[in-house]
């Protein structure tokens, strides 16, 4: 797949995050790389979480949401598989933003697939 048409399905799989969080993400870029930096990493989140922000803090630049388009690739049966994969990884990037470690996003993760 090109990469011109793998960021419009990222782009597509940020549409559902809610616009309430939408809103929200302020100061942060989406990116997407060919290959991750070590195996098995499907996206990262690079920043500081919006808790641990303060209205004091002095210009920062952007936090980085980086999707991975080859391994997303590789793991996919089809595109519809594909699209489902990239949903997931957007708001697994997207809560650690909002702040929550690793467990955290995992649980929530197994609540919002049973619900």
């Amino acid at each position: 797949m090109s990469p011109a048409e793998f960021d419009k399905l990222v782009e597509k799989a940020m549409r559902v995050v809610p616009l309430s969080f939408r809103r929200r993400l302020k100061n942060v870029v989406f990116i997407v790389e060919p290959e991750p930096p070590s195996p098995n990493l499907l996206g990262l989140y690079h920043g500081r979480p919006l808790p641990h922000r303060s209205v004091s803090d002095s210009f920062t630049l952007p936090d980085q949401i980086t999707i991975y388009q080859g391994p997303h690739e590789r793991l996919a049966r089809d595109r519809r598989h594909l699209q489902r994969l990239l949903e997931e990884t957007v708001w697994h990037e997207v809560a650690h933003y909002f702040g929550m470690d690793e467990a955290r996003v995992r649980r929530a993760e197994r609540r919002r697939r049973r619900g």
